[in-house]
């Protein structure tokens, strides 16, 4: 069966429960290039219940997504591949308080947001941005699906499993998993370039680390000097860029993510010319942010530094 969204089409089925009223539906797949879904909460008088495996696999145009309270099931591989989904808002359970923030009877599938490259917030209840933020990192830039736990997202326990996987990363090798990618073949699976490989596996740390001091709550101070130290090490000019690359292509526009970068200590009169430079054009507020940065922090190092000559 259909049903008419902006942009598309949802295709349902729905299944009868023990009694007269405890139907339900299943969504079974999206058709169309919708960019945005609400996902209504009631079809044909059922409520929507499940989110069946693989329904919106490969949705390349699905941006933003909002499940409603009913459902209880999102299976398999139900978002995975979607390039451009950002924001997906699983809606708190009706009539909850301002405490909730979980939905308690909400399940998972397997790899649900698999290869969801743009996920920024994944939202699952009423909760904070933060949470919000490190679940979506959790199910992709970390590689941690066990993370995306529903009933304890956003507890002090889970931003302690949260920050071990985030250490995990950061310790591993930057050549780890080369061979394996090499073996499964260079059309496949991207560069077999070992110094590119390397690379991309720092951007990843840079990504898991840059967000988690922008989200600090709940992070321990040794961690938190860890974090800023290999960033800092990671700056323009230390041979290895990765940090300031991340900046650059991925928060351009970003302000609290360049402030952060300037907060600790990434600029410096050493790498100045070389970060206006690589902005020129492309990102006009960041290239006002590093002139007046200049201004009000470096010029008057120059001066006093002139002087002790």
């Amino acid at each position: 069966m259909e049903y008419e969204i902006p942009g598309g089409s949802l295709y349902y089925l729905t299944e009868s429960g023990r009694g007269k009223d405890d139907g339900y539906v299943i969504i079974t797949r999206m058709q169309g290039p919708a960019g945005e879904l609400e996902i209504p909460e009631r079809i044909q008088g059922l409520p929507v219940r499940v989110i069946e495996r693989k329904a919106f696999l490969s949705k390349k145009k699905l941006r933003k997504v909002i499940v409603p309270s009913g459902v209880t099931v999102v299976g398999d591989w139900a978002f995975a591949y979607c390039d451009s989904l950002h924001t997906v808002r699983f809606n708190p359970p009706q009539g909850s308080g301002s405490g909730t923030t979980v939905t308690e009877s909400l399940n998972f599938g397997r790899s649900v947001f698999m290869e969801c490259s743009s996920l920024r917030y994944l939202y699952v209840g009423d909760q904070k941005e933060s949470t919000a933020a490190l679940l979506a990192a959790a199910v992709t830039t970390a590689g941690a699906p066990y993370l995306l736990d529903a009933r304890e997202a956003g507890s002090r326990e889970w931003l302690e499993k949260w920050d071990a996987r985030m250490l995990a990363v950061l310790e591993s090798a930057d050549n780890e998993g080369y061979s394996r990618q090499v073996l499964c073949g260079e059309e496949d699976y991207g560069s077999t370039d070992l110094l590119a490989y390397e690379s991309a596996q720092r951007k990843i740390k840079v990504r898991l680390l840059l967000l988690r001091l922008l989200y600090p709550i709940g992070l321990r101070e040794e961690h938190r000097c860890r974090l800023e130290s290999y960033l800092r090490e990671h700056t323009a000019g230390c041979g290895q860029e990765e940090t300031w690359q991340v900046v650059l292509s991925e928060h351009g526009e970003d302000r609290a993510c360049y402030q952060l970068f300037a907060g600790l200590g990434c600029i410096n009169p050493d790498n100045f010319d070389k970060l206006l430079s690589d902005v020129g054009q492309t990102c006009p507020e960041l290239k006002a942010f590093l002139l007046r940065y200049k201004e009000e922090n470096l010029e008057h190092r120059d001066f006093f530094a002139g002087l002790e000559l």
